[in-house]
């Protein structure tokens, strides 16, 4: 069991500036997180994405793709986090409900920090494709909620999302 922490803002200084934290004395772990975003569109271009007849091409394989290179590129989007050797990410897109999209994604590592934001950035940026695919059949596309579903690996516990 991991031990108690205190609660604390670790990317601010005691002088309240933001930082980067200092990770080099951790131990290098494996570590994983999954994430996911859902992306509610209409009939209409679910319709196209369906039948393969969007104009703008596969947008599941777009969505994808994009997820994948959005998760490499983490640490130039999110000022303090560290660039990490990301071992695998996966991003997965389907059709779920009737109205919606819903992507999730997959990252691991080898690392001395966790890969939770690759994870959540992966499946932001599949989402943001899927709109921008079908953007001109559907301007009413909502993105939401994207959230961390699993993290484990490091010194703290492993974390999954309740269901509700």
């Amino acid at each position: 069991m991991a031990r108690a922490r205190k609660a604390q803002l670790t990317h601010l200084d005691t002088k309240g500036s933001a930082r980067m934290v200092d990770v080099g004395a951790k131990r290098s772990t494996r570590r994983e997180a999954v994430a996911t975003a859902r992306v509610r569109i209409g009939d209409k271009a679910l319709g196209l994405i369906a039948s393969g007849s969007l104009p703008k091409g596969d947008v599941f394989a777009v969505a994808r793709i994009a997820g994948i290179t959005a998760a490499k590129r983490t640490a130039e989007l999110i000022p303090l986090c560290h660039p990490l050797p990301i071992d695998a990410v996966e991003v997965e897109v389907e059709a779920a409900e009737p109205d919606t999209v819903l992507i999730t994604s997959r990252a691991r590592t080898h690392a001395r920090t966790g890969v939770e934001m690759e994870a959540l950035t992966a499946a932001s940026v599949a989402a943001l494709a899927v709109y921008d695919m079908c953007k001109s059949v559907d301007k009413g596309i909502e993105i939401g909620p994207v959230r961390l579903e699993h993290k484990s690996g490091g010194t703290s516990e492993t974390y999954r999302r309740k269901q509700r």
